[in-house]
C-alpha cells in the first residue's frame, strides 16, 4: 500500500496512538462507571476513542486519496513549538503564585509570540476576553477553587 500524503499519514497515526493511549489509560487507571453514573474514566475514554477514530479517518484518507506531490513533511518549526511549550510550563508554575488574573494574560501573550503575525493589540484583546471568559466559566459558573488574584494581595 502506498502512502499518498505523508503529512496526513503521520498525523493520523499520531492521533490513533494518542487516542488509544488515552482510552487505555483511562480504563486501566480510573473507574469507568455506567452511562447513568459515569466514573472519572468515562469522559477521557470517550475522548480517546473519538481521537482514535478521527486519526483512523485521516490515516485512511492518506492511504486512499492522491495528493499533489505526496505532501511531504516539512522541517519542524522549533521556535513556535518551544515558545508554546514554555508558555504552558510558565502557566503551571505561575498560576498558584500569581493567580488567574495575571497568569492567563501572561500565558496568552507569551504563546502569541510563536506566531509570525504577532500584534500587541490582538494579544491583549485575546487576553482580556479569555481571562474574563475563563473566570466566568471556571470560577463563577463551575465554582472551581482557582486563585483569581495573587495570594500576597489578600483578596
Amino acid at each position: 500500500m502506498k502512502i499518498k500524503s505523508q503529512r496526513d499519514f503521520w498525523s493520523g497515526l499520531l492521533f490513533v496512538i494518542v487516542g488509544v493511549a488515552f482510552a487505555w489509560g483511562s480504563i486501566s487507571n480510573y473507574s469507568f462507571g455506567t452511562s447513568a453514573r459515569p466514573g472519572p474514566g468515562y469522559f477521557p475514554f470517550g475522548l480517546g476513542v473519538l481521537l482514535a477514530i478521527l486519526g483512523g479517518t485521516v490515516l485512511f484518507k492518506a492511504l486512499t486519496i492522491e495528493s499533489e506531490g505526496g505532501q511531504p513533511i516539512g522541517p519542524v518549526a522549533w521556535r513556535p513549538l518551544l515558545i508554546v511549550v514554555g508558555a504552558i510550563a510558565l502557566f503551571g508554575v505561575a498560576l498558584p503564585r500569581l493567580g488567574m488574573a495575571i497568569t492567563l494574560p501572561l500565558l496568552i501573550i507569551t504563546a502569541s509570540f510563536a506566531s509570525d503575525e504577532f500584534r500587541w493589540r490582538d494579544a491583549i484583546l485575546s487576553s482580556v476576553i479569555l481571562t474574563i471568559g475563563s473566570w466566568a466559566i471556571f470560577v463563577w459558573g463551575l465554582n472551581l477553587v482557582i486563585p483569581v488574584w495573587p495570594p500576597f494581595l489578600g483578596l
